[in-house]
């Protein structure tokens, strides 16, 4: 069953609240031109930082602009970096995440450009935050591991034991709950040492997290509660907050549902209080979730829908899931089939996005082989080029024991190696595009060696199709591996050139399944009757060979392929192995038509139908209304070529 509480987690922010400072003394001293720039810079930073950044996000950031005039000014970098580290932070508590990034990138390259080894830790770990955040859990990992490298050699106390928590609180969620105890372990025993008990409410907050994914409530309860005590004692409300729906999650997990509640609203009024907007969201979302467990529908309706418009606003696909799945057990449990089924088709989308999102968020930028070859076998000519001059030197100085000849010798033996250099290089090169071209779309490799990235497109109209073989898992124990895959291959390759006759873009092969793809990289009109003749020449293909085999009395493929079309995006996945691939909800309805067809036949959805309604090449037969899974009733039909009279 999924788990449909979500856990508010402990994120930090590199440099945290301190204690209040007399916010009327450090703005004097930022006024004060008599002090020094790094003075007034410290000053105002911690003006900014202690009074309106955890409270008025908005204010924090107008103020760091002023912190920007005054660093380009004095030409004095550090604080410009201090600056966009503080606006970072303000879109952070916004949840506007690219934003966030954009400023602790900002930050980043200035302190990379000074050396300040302890600034370039804390934006790391800031990105790596916002990844966090976000579920990007490898480039979470990355970016706190490489923080944590530097805090290290700096011996920066504070800084290692954030992304020691942070380090362990991924590996938390990843299941890894031995590492990330030890991690974890670590941090609080760091933190103890420094006295910092806001951090130390954090790594007691995290532990209780391993515990409770581990299914120990009685040692999460009691880390929990251990937080909870100091940040009442200190003030930290934040924290509060998150330890209180944190307590009441565990009440939920334990069936106690009355005292789940209490924690989860005393929770969201203190959100609501300092303006957390991701803690808000995930506060109506648990509590809707907890009405539902009780059996009281229309309250849970009310939360959850709440959530569902926050979750929307913030961006976050996790948060929307969960409010849809809220509001789908609802409605079911009020009996209202309609709205449940809406709920469980947005459910669908989402799921299929949240699938996708690590691979479609960022297009890899690749090093091309070629370039590195290329380097390798310039490197390679260098020295032989060397060790040619130091053969002729040796030669000029015994010249005239060994004469004009071998002095010419060494010449040639010079354009030998240019030559044999030259032609590596164009083999070399003339392979890694073969290989590239092979990988990828024409249009996309060649934008690739002229920018070093591919962009995503949104195409606004492709023809998809989907085949897949009858009874495979069957036929597979009746068939040797190794027959099993020469047939398969002998299929897939046929299905290869046929795409390439009809110049449609195979996309993939997912087990037994072939996927491709009309009207991309570059958009034409002819998309759906090219994927058309092109399905209706794979299923005479198949045919062909189930005769063949049927004669000698052998095992044989039958074939299933569906067709839609609509809008996609597309777009490179992947730094290894990475491959040309398409999303969007025209996927997924042309995977649908697919499942929802016959043996032999190529199974058209009413989009495609609609373009091809009046084409003298085909006829079509209306299979009605038909229920394809996620989707409800869709008109189907089915799609044969038009027999020539006499």
């Amino acid at each position: 069953m999924k788990k449909v509480i979500l856990v508010t987690f402990f994120l930090f922010l590199g440099l945290l609240t301190k204690a209040q400072t007399n916010l009327d003394s450090l703005y004097t001293l930022w006024q004060d031109q008599n002090q020094t720039d790094s003075i007034r810079t410290y000053a105002f930073k911690n003006y900014i930082w202690d009074g309106f950044l955890f409270n008025k996000p908005d204010t924090a950031f107008t103020l760091a602009e002023e912190l920007v005039t005054f660093a380009k000014t004095k030409q004095y970098p550090i604080a410009e970096a201090e600056a966009y580290n503080i606006q970072g932070v303000s879109f952070w508590f916004k949840a506007n995440y690219p934003q966030a990034v954009n400023y602790y990138e900002r930050s980043l390259k200035i302190r990379e450009e000074i050396g300040d080894k302890k600034g370039i830790a804390a934006s790391l770990y800031n990105i790596g935050n916002i990844y966090l955040r976000q579920s990007n859990f490898p480039q979470a990992l990355e970016y706190n591991q490489r923080s944590l490298i530097i805090e290290e050699e700096i011996g920066n106390k504070a800084g290692i034991a954030h992304s020691l928590g942070n380090i362990g609180y991924i590996y938390s969620l990843q299941g890894n709950y031995t590492k990330a105890l030890d991690y974890l372990l670590r941090s609080l025993k760091t933190r103890e040492e420094i006295g910092d008990k806001i951090e130390i409410t954090n790594s007691l907050g995290n532990i209780g997290f391993n515990y409770k994914e581990q299914g120990n409530y009685p040692k999460a309860l009691d880390y929990y509660q251990r937080g909870l005590k100091i940040q009442e004692e200190i003030g930290y409300k934040k924290g509060n907050a998150n330890s209180l729906n944190n307590i009441g999650e565990i009440f939920y997990e334990q069936g106690n549902y009355l005292k789940a509640l209490d924690y989860f609203l005393r929770g969201l009024k203190i959100q609501e209080e300092i303006g957390d907007k991701n803690g808000i969201t995930v506060s109506r979302i648990n509590i809707g979730h907890n009405y539902n467990a009780q059996y009281k529908y229309n309250q849970a309706i009310v939360e959850c829908n709440k959530g569902l418009t926050l979750s929307k606003k913030i961006e976050s696909i996790d948060l929307q899931e969960l409010s849809c799945t809220c509001l789908y057990e609802a409605h079911k449990g009020l009996g209202d089939a309609t709205k449940a089924l809406e709920y469980h088709e947005q459910l669908a989308v989402l799921n299929d996005s949240l699938i996708s999102r690590e691979n479609a968020k960022k297009f890899t930028q690749l090093d091309m082989q070629y370039e590195f070859d290329k380097e390798e076998a310039k490197e390679d000519m260098e020295q032989e080029k060397k060790d040619v001059i130091a053969a002729q030197e040796l030669k000029r100085k015994n010249l005239e024991r060994n004469g004009f000849m071998a002095g010419f010798a060494v010449v040639l033996l010079f354009a030998g190696v240019f030559f044999r250099q030259r032609n590596s290089i164009k083999k070399e090169k003339e392979r890694s595009e073969e290989l590239l071209q092979n990988i990828l779309p024409k249009e996309v490799a060649e934008e690739l060696k002229s920018k070093g990235h591919s962009d995503a497109q949104l195409i606004d109209n492709v023809t998809v199709l989907f085949t897949d073989f009858k009874n495979f898992t069957a036929l597979s124990e009746l068939l040797s591996p190794k027959e099993l895959v020469e047939d398969l291959h002998a299929c897939f390759s046929e299905f290869d050139r046929i795409c390439e006759k009809y110049g449609i873009e195979k996309i993939k092969t997912i087990g037994d399944s072939y996927m491709a793809a009309g009207g991309l990289p570059s958009p034409n009109s002819t998309h759906a009757k090219d994927v058309v003749k092109a399905t209706l020449e794979m299923i005479d293909m198949v045919e062909k060979v189930k005769a063949e085999k049927t004669k000698v009395n052998q095992h044989f493929f039958e074939i299933r392929i569906g067709v839609h079309t609509g809008p996609v995006v597309a777009g490179i996945v992947g730094i290894k192995k990475f491959q040309y691939d398409i999303w969007g909800d025209t996927v997924n309805t042309a995977s649908r038509m697919e499942s929802s067809g016959v043996a032999g036949k190529v199974n058209i959805s009413e989009a495609t139908y609609v373009l091809l309604k009046d084409d003298p090449h085909f006829t079509y037969k209306n299979r009605g209304k038909i229920e394809a899974k996620g989707k409800g009733q869709m008109e189907m039909y089915f799609v044969e070529r038009k027999l020539k009279k006499g």
